[in-house]
Order: C-alpha cells, then structure tokens, then sequence
C-alpha cells in the first residue's frame, strides 16, 4: 500500500511517499480502506521530532480516517465488511489502509461525505473529553474558545453553542473573526487588537469565562485566570505559545479555579471508546439534523501531504486541512 512516511525529523518536505506491507488487523481491529484523513498539529509535531508515536503504534502519521471497513479481526465486534466508519487512530491515517480498533470507529453520519466524516474524530473527541467531560460545560455558562477558527476551534464553537453555552472566540483576523461567529460564537475577538481578558470580562458584566479552552499557554496561563470565572475551568490541550516564565499562584486560590491539562493520543483503547459511545450519542444526531457540520477548509491528495503541512504551518486556515486518499 501507499503511505507517507518520515524517516528523519524536518519541515513539510520531509514527508514522502512510500511503499508498504497491508496491514493485517489485530484480533480486536477492523482495516479500513482509507478514503480520507485529517491533518492535524500533532502531526506537525511527529513531522518536526517532537511528539513520537507511543510505543508500539506505527510511525505513519495521521491520527483520524474515514473508509470502508475491508477486514475483521477474530475478536472485532459491531462492524461489518463494507461498513462505512470514521475513527480515532493513534497514528497510521497517512495510509491507503489502516487498522483500527472496533470500539474506537464511528459510522458515518448520514449525509456527510469521506471528507468530512475524516474530519470529526481527532477534533471532536478533544473537544468532549476536555470541555463537556473535564470541564463540565453546563446550558448558560460561559465558554472561551482560543484559536477559534483552528480544527479544535471551530468544534468548540459549535459544540458549545448546541448544547447551550454563551460561547467567545478568539481569533488573529476580521475574516477568522467573522467565521467564528458564522459557526455560532457570540462575541469573537482579534487578539491584535484587543486584549480579550479586558472584552471577557466587560461582555460578561465582570463575571468572566466559566470553562476556558487553550492550546496557546505561554503568556496566556496567567491570562486565562484573569478572564475566568470564580471557579472556573480551564482546559490546557497543548502549548504552542511555550512555557510560562513566571506565574502568581495566587488569583488561581482566590478565585477556587481548576486548570487541567490533557493528551488524547496516549489514553488506552477503553478510554476513547468511552467517548465514542458518548459522541455517537449525544452529538452524531446533531450532525445529521444539519446543526452541526465540519468545517473543511482545503483538501489535497494523499501524495501531496507535505503541501497539506505547508498550509498548516501558514496558520491561515479557517478549519480543517484533510487528505483524498482515494
């Protein structure tokens, strides 16, 4: 089978295409003919060294797919051959097939091509796990959303407005700002021209954000507890903006706040299964019902993955970057 692989740590040309052995699936696995992935910044990660594959997973990159299920482990459950599914993988979605364990793939939802059904695991199993799970949305809060217009922040958007949130953005443009209230944000706000802990406390009448959802950190630790609520929840998810040099442990007792951190990739196969039950419950009658949909904002070929992380890197993309792989 084709895959894109990358034998040494660089920027986007380091990606190149290869051949490999089909994989066979495990006792537990399906293998899916994949149809379509997504690119995600854990992928960029992997691409620069930085985030290896835990041990034991494939070094292809490329954490969610959408296919037909073309094989069945002795000890596969649910899935059929020919099943439509969409998957969280941790790693290996860079690939014409793909095994994947049964309780972590999803069907398709109806109406929704490859293209998109590839878009939702890695973004909306984050978003549930982190927002609704750890931090306990509830109907009326207050969620901030940083990266707005980000594949993790466009499922915020609209997973917190569905289930009731009064949901702010924060975005780096008018354009990313006016998307992030297409998909449902009440305020959005460019962070070069206005410091959003100012505008979240002023649009909240003093209050301040119930849950906070950051992939920033640096400076924006000690930030987000100046915008959050008394015991607000604040949900770190990566760190892209680096280290927090210095931080005054004290508005965090004042105010009672939780700030927690997590990484999906690792978690076991229980773990995410969970939350698939979840999603398929709760959210995949939404994204049939047409209130919820993906946002994709560019789609390249499988043999062009290296553009796909150009593009990535540009941080211009409003939504989803995802790979045609036939």
């Amino acid at each position: 089978m084709r895959v894109v692989g990358c034998p040494r740590p660089g920027g986007p040309e380091a990606l190149i295409l290869e051949r490999r052995p089909l994989p066979r699936p495990g006792p537990r696995e399906v293998l899916v003919r994949v149809r379509a992935a997504g690119v995600n910044r854990p992928d960029v990660s992997q691409r620069r060294g930085g985030y290896p594959p835990p041990k034991g997973v494939t070094d292809i990159p490329g954490l969610e797919i959408a296919g037909e299920v073309v094989a069945l482990g002795l000890e596969a459950e649910r899935w059929r051959i020919g099943d439509r599914v969409t998957a969280l993988v941790p790693g290996g979605g860079y690939a014409e097939y793909c095994p994947v364990d049964w309780s972590n793939a999803l069907p398709v939802p109806n109406g929704l091509s490859f293209i998109e059904a590839a878009a939702l695991p890695e973004t909306f199993f984050t978003v549930w796990t982190n927002v609704f799970d750890r931090g306990r949305l509830a109907a009326g809060e207050v969620l901030l959303v940083h990266g707005g217009t980000s594949g993790i922040g466009t499922a915020a958007i609209m997973l917190g407005t569905a289930f009731g949130a009064r949901v702010i953005a924060t975005a780096g443009s008018p354009e990313k700002c006016k998307a992030c209230r297409d998909l449902g944000a009440d305020l959005a706000i460019d962070y070069h021209k206005s410091d959003f802990v100012e505008v979240v406390k002023e649009a909240t009448g003093g209050h301040g954000a119930d849950v906070i959802l950051d992939m920033v950190g640096g400076s924006y630790v000690e930030r987000n507890w100046q915008a959050a609520a008394v015991e607000g929840r604040i949900l770190q998810i990566a760190n892209l903006g680096g280290a927090a040099s210095q931080l005054d442990f004290t508005r965090l007792m004042v105010k009672r706040l939780t700030h927690t951190g997590s990484t999906l990739r690792p978690r076991d196969v229980a773990f995410k299964a969970a939350i698939a039950r979840a999603l398929e419950e709760k959210v995949w009658p939404l994204i049939e019902a047409g209130t919820i949909r993906p946002v994709i904002h560019k789609t390249f070929p499988l043999t062009d993955a290296c553009a796909a992380h150009g593009l990535m890197e540009t941080s211009t993309h409003i939504g989803k970057i995802m790979l045609e792989v036939g």
